[in-house]
């Protein structure tokens, strides 16, 4: 392994904005991310997948009264985005270095107020259907750990996850659709403001090729 790789990883492990294995508190906040984490009483967003954190720290710096965490499985990843935020300040943001599917061991029912999904891999084999982030098992996870009227969020530029999405969800009992667009920047309607006022890297990129950026945003009632 780099050694670049190596000290990042100690560093990450020093870090109080990161939790990740091996730490005491991995595994041990569940229901407690506010009051022990945070050491507020704010609403809690997830970004599952958060990959180097630029949504995740965006996110905080527009919204200082709310208490933002990246998940991501890629330690390298997540120390970029603890840089950033230290960068800038930021005391309500944080990161967690687990599995997506892992949601229901790190946090408890009804303790998320909002879920984006930014970009995350559209996993186009068939094999891998299941392991798409808006694949019923994740959306079992969603329902059960959004507070009541809380919201899912997707910004995706891949065309066959964002039908796949609207799919899944048709079928869905109690999910809601609130605004879905194929084309994210191309609507000027006060609902889709919120999810254009942040690009990551790749996003821009995107963008640049003429590629739409597709947003859904659901709920689930009861």
């Amino acid at each position: 392994m780099p050694r670049i790789k190596l000290q990042r990883f100690a560093d990450n492990a020093r870090r109080p904005d990161i939790v990740e294995p091996g730490k005491p508190e991995f595994g041990q906040l569940s229901g407690r991310w506010r009051t022990d984490f945070f050491r507020n009483e704010n609403p809690l967003v997830l970004e599952v997948g958060c990959g180097k954190g630029e949504y995740t720290v965006g996110l905080a710096q527009r919204e200082p009264a709310r208490n933002f965490l990246g998940l991501d499985i890629k330690g390298e990843r997540i120390w970029r985005g603890s840089q950033r935020a230290e960068a800038l300040g930021l005391r309500n943001v944080g990161f967690l270095r687990s599995m997506a599917h892992e949601l229901d061991q790190h946090f408890a029912p009804g303790e998320l107020s909002e879920i984006w999904l930014t970009f995350p891999d559209p996993r186009p084999r068939e094999r891998d259907i299941k392991r798409r982030l808006t694949a019923p098992r994740f959306l079992a996870q969603y329902q059960a750990l959004l507070a009541p009227g809380g919201a899912a969020q997707l910004k995706t530029d891949s065309e066959a996850l964002f039908d796949y999405t609207l799919e899944t969800l048709a079928a869905w009992p109690r999910a809601v659709v609130e605004v879905a667009t194929r084309d994210l920047y191309a609507e000027t309607a006060p609902a889709f403001v919120a999810a254009q006022a942040i690009q990551t890297h790749f996003e821009s990129k995107y963008r640049a090729l003429g590629v739409p950026i597709k947003y859904v945003r659901f709920r689930f009632n009861g």
